[in-house]
């Protein structure tokens, strides 16, 4: 038995199957998993430590099976900041996952284009990040391990492979920085100039800790958004959740293609 109950939990569910890849499935993005074949489901709650989403869209609970005819494991849906006030929330996921054997994570997420020229409906390749939240998921970590290089946080390798996934899929695949703000309130229109100044494309309310979680446990990561909206203020734009939550369904279907294309990929090492 490990020191770990979840990790304990997870390898008795899995029946020793051991993916390499795992996914994290972003706001209304659950029906990516529909695709999973031989699927089974565990519920968060039936994980010990695992946190309970309370955000619609959000399933809670974690499917194995294959996409693409790889083994994946997929995390359906995250616990954010806003909801518990812990930058760490998916600190129990992430560090689950690579204790099961999880090598590479792909994160996914609604997120809001800062860039008009990326417009809603599009999917975004993540090539870096903004932390703005002025805080830190490894905070109060003790020991070397906590000081995590985050260059090339978004492994450029697997870039690569979801460059060519989407040439291979023909989906028109924009590519930027994510800008993370904890949320739960939408950005002011000043917050949105700002973020253009920096040098941001798109922003979002997750991604990021669970990011530098997963650079922290070892793993390698590749990062997709889906654009359901223009932030605040661009061209007169006043995000709501229902519309982001709208569009995000509409986007399961691309985002899906990408996944399964890109998991075929991994497989096969291309």
């Amino acid at each position: 038995m490990s020191k770990s109950p979840a990790v304990d939990a997870i390898r008795a569910w899995s029946r020793g199957q051991r993916p390499r890849l795992a996914i994290v499935l972003g706001s209304s993005l659950d029906a990516v998993a529909a695709s999973v074949s031989d699927a089974r489901s565990l519920s968060y709650r039936d994980i010990p430590g695992f946190p309970r989403p309370s955000v619609s869209g959000h399933a809670g609970q974690l499917v194995i099976g294959r996409l693409g005819g790889c083994e994946v494991l997929i995390a359906q849906g995250r616990a954010h900041a806003y909801e518990t006030g812990r930058m760490d929330a998916m600190r129990p996921v992430v560090e689950a996952l690579a204790a099961r054997g999880v090598e590479t994570l792909v994160l996914t997420n609604a997120a809001g284009s800062v860039d008009p020229r990326i417009g809603e409906g599009r999917l975004m390749l993540i090539t870096d990040h903004i932390n703005f939240s002025g805080t830190n998921p490894l905070t109060g970590d003790i020991g070397d391990e906590r000081f995590v290089t985050m260059t090339d946080a978004y492994d450029p390798a697997l870039c690569r492979r979801m460059r060519a996934a989407a040439r291979a899929e023909r989906i028109d695949l924009a590519e930027g920085v994510y800008m993370y703000f904890c949320g739960p309130s939408f950005e002011t229109p000043a917050e949105i100039r700002m973020a253009r100044v920096l040098g941001a494309q798109a922003v979002g309310m997750s991604t990021v800790p669970e990011t530098i979680l997963a650079r922290r446990f070892g793993l390698c990561v590749a990062g997709v958004s889906g654009i359901t909206n223009l932030a605040a203020g661009i061209e007169g734009s006043a995000p709501t959740h229902e519309h982001t939550g709208r569009v995000a369904r509409i986007l399961v279907e691309d985002m899906t293609r990408l996944l399964e294309r890109f998991a075929a990929g991994f497989a096969a090492g291309n």
